[in-house]
């Protein structure tokens, strides 16, 4: 088998545009909702599906919710170089497949990875051009009620899950893989400049690749 063989076929719709984009941002901070509204607002926009050894509940769809693997396959990819980065909440591993990321990238898709500050860390020496957003809170005290009003954990986990945003704003502000902070007080508004981002620096880069091409 050739090299190149089991790259995709064109497609009419493949464009020289692909971009990653990794948003992140602490827990209550409304990562999820913001990058699922810029999900349905750019045409080409592909939301990675992570791996994940967590059990399968009845509400996941597996391919769309995660790739649902055992320990050992996970551990197994983790060995071959197969995760760009992975990660492990409550005793079950996470990790982002680097094969459909690239293989997005290279049909010129807007790809998505929303992730925490330490798997943006690890994906930005892996994808050095990926375009990073980091979704802040108004302040520390609109945080701390944000948590407390999902109503979800005790008051000794969301002091836990606080003193964890706050050191994961920190890292973020410093560790250089972030290009734009964005500060949800007002949701709309958020999604609105998140999304004015995003388009701007695929702009810039269309624009940069052209001027190359001379």
């Amino acid at each position: 088998m050739h090299a190149d063989e089991h790259k995709h076929h064109p497609l009419p719709t493949d464009t020289d545009d692909g971009m990653l984009l990794v948003i992140s941002g602490p827990s209550g901070v409304g990562k999820t909702t913001i990058t699922r509204a810029i999900e349905r607002s750019v045409p080409d926009a592909v939301f990675s599906v992570s791996a994940t050894t967590r059990r399968k509940t009845e509400a996941d769809v597996a391919g769309v919710d995660y790739h649902f693997l055992t320990e050992a396959e996970f551990v197994g990819k983790e060995a071959a170089g197969e995760f760009i980065e992975t990660a492990t909440f409550a005793g079950n591993r996470y990790g982002t497949l680097r094969e459909p990321v690239a293989a997005q990238l290279e049909r010129g898709r807007l790809m998505i990875l929303e992730i925490d500050v330490q798997g943006a860390i690890n994906v930005k020496r892996a994808f050095p051009d990926m375009f990073g957003l980091f979704i802040l809170p108004p302040n520390e005290d609109t945080l701390l009620e944000r948590l407390r009003a999902r109503k979800r954990e005790d008051e000794h986990t969301i002091q836990q899950r606080f003193a964890e945003a706050r050191r994961e704003i920190a890292t973020a502000r410093q560790c250089g893989a972030y290009d734009r902070f964005v500060v949800n007080d007002d949701l709309p508004k958020a999604i609105e400049e998140a999304l004015e981002l995003v388009m701007t620096e695929r702009h810039k880069r269309r624009e940069a690749r052209r001027a190359a091409r001379g």
